[in-house]
């Protein structure tokens, strides 16, 4: 589960946001516990009683077949652009480590590579192979985490959290800054990390592939939860190494240390400050944890695109033996499609993992939205959802395109969540009550036989 959610942008950007700001962003890791919390006993339940392959596939029993290949394209939509962000964010640290050496390589010819090696496994292995491999991809890049730390603190004469203290970087809860437009106010962070969580792990099919995965109701539980407590010492491990890192260079600018971009910083140091081996060992870590993400991804999308796209859709049904064959298809489909959208970015003035979060938050709050618009309004028809669900990315793309100065991306779930509720409950006001239900809701006449 924390291999799966983990990426590049963790290992090299977190360290960033300590150096540049402080820890508030720990708070965001809080808020993640209390959305699993929800998902594990909201969600996960009807998933396992409806033995349901994708997470989409409740929406389809719920409003029919359009809502769920919405939200599936949706998904994909959603996942190409963020792990696209991603594939990039790996390529900042090879790059940096390849242009010490003299070595001349663009960022698309290093993402190529990191995407076709992570193609070629997904291919062979399946599910398996990912799930493993994120798992030691992960202690990968932990250890080498630890080492990094470990280093740069032996290196300093001075103690660096009496420096972070000093600067005003120890900083873990802010109830002083506007919480509107402030990512990391307490409220804020805690709120948007909550209902952040609550997405990508009842309404993503990445992580929920995973959850389906354990053996019982009771075992995926226990790993949702889990890994919000996971996910904590993980990201305050990256942040204390930001503040080392902040000790190490005195707060030097990024411009003053002759980088572009401010996600340079930790891989400069793994160049400059570690032995040979080890600054192998580390780099080996954060493309490790690049390549677990999109192993993860390449999986999900051939499920989803499977089962909510040409199986919904298709006029006849495939053997195991087609269907597999398909699905590899796909697999390689997605791969490519994966490594051009990663080739479009070239740089952020905010670290990337802030630009990973805006960019999922743009569809996760309407993902969920019409989950809970399911659950919570007996009314709401598919018409009904699939308007409120539209406009509720559009509204979000538009916020990111143009206005991101107005709210913080921390809050772009929370939007998304209430313009799909409120504007769908709105919406069926005008249907009278239903006698039909399908596992306790309401379905559109005439679909109680499909569902």
């Amino acid at each position: 589960m924390v291999a799966t959610e983990t990426s590049a942008l963790t290992v090299i950007s977190v360290p960033a946001v300590a150096y540049l700001g402080d820890v508030t962003f720990l708070q965001v890791a809080v808020g993640y516990l209390i959305g699993r919390v929800i998902v594990a006993f909201v969600l996960l339940p009807r998933y396992y009683r409806g033995e349901m392959i994708t997470a989409y596939a409740y929406l389809g029993v719920r409003f029919g077949r359009g809502m769920q290949g919405m939200a599936s394209v949706a998904f994909l939509f959603t996942r190409l652009l963020a792990d696209g962000v991603r594939l990039f964010a790996a390529a900042i640290p090879m790059k940096v480590i390849l242009d010490s050496y003299g070595v001349e390589m663009s960022f698309f010819s290093i993402i190529a590579v990191l995407g076709s090696i992570t193609i070629l496994y997904t291919l062979i292995g399946g599910i398996r192979a990912v799930v493993w491999v994120d798992v030691l991809q992960m202690g990968l890049y932990t250890v080498g985490g630890l080492i990094a730390l470990g280093f740069l603190i032996s290196s300093l004469d001075v103690n660096f959290l009496s420096v972070a203290a000093d600067s005003g970087k120890t900083r873990f809860l802010d109830f002083t800054s506007n919480p509107i437009s402030a990512e990391y106010a307490t409220i804020t962070a805690v709120l948007g990390g909550a209902l952040l969580s609550t997405a990508s792990h009842g309404a993503d099919q990445i992580i929920v592939q995973r959850l389906l995965g354990c053996r019982t109701l009771r075992d995926a539980q226990k790993a949702v939860i889990g890994s919000a407590v996971v996910v904590f010492f993980q990201f305050a491990l990256f942040l204390t190494v930001g503040l080392a890192l902040f000790a190490y260079y005195e707060g030097a600018a990024a411009e003053q240390l002759g980088l572009t971009q401010d996600d340079e910083i930790f891989p400069t140091y793994i160049v400059e400050g570690l032995p040979a081996g080890l600054s192998g060992l580390l780099l080996a870590g954060i493309m490790a944890s690049a390549m677990s993400t999109l192993s993860s991804s390449l999986s999900a999308l051939s499920s989803s695109t499977m089962a909510d796209l040409y199986e919904r859709f298709a006029a006849r049904p495939l053997s195991d033996a087609q269907g597999l064959r398909l699905g590899r298809l796909f697999t390689l489909g997605w791969g490519l499609v994966f490594i051009g959208a990663a080739a479009m970015f070239t740089g952020t003035d905010n670290p990337v993992v802030e630009l990973g979060l805006s960019v999922a938050g743009l569809t996760y709050g309407g993902l969920l939205g019409a989950f809970f618009l399911g659950l919570w309004v007996r009314k709401a028809r598919q018409l009904d959802a699939a308007i409120a669900f539209s406009t509720a990315v559009v509204t979000m793309v538009w916020l990111f395109l143009f206005r991101q100065e107005l709210v913080g991306f921390t809050w772009y779930t929370a939007i998304g969540l209430v313009i799909v509720v409120g504007l769908g409950y709105l919406l069926s006001r005008r249907h009278r009550d239903e006698a039909s239900t399908v596992g306790g809701a309401p379905v559109p006449a005439g679909e109680d036989e499909r569902a």
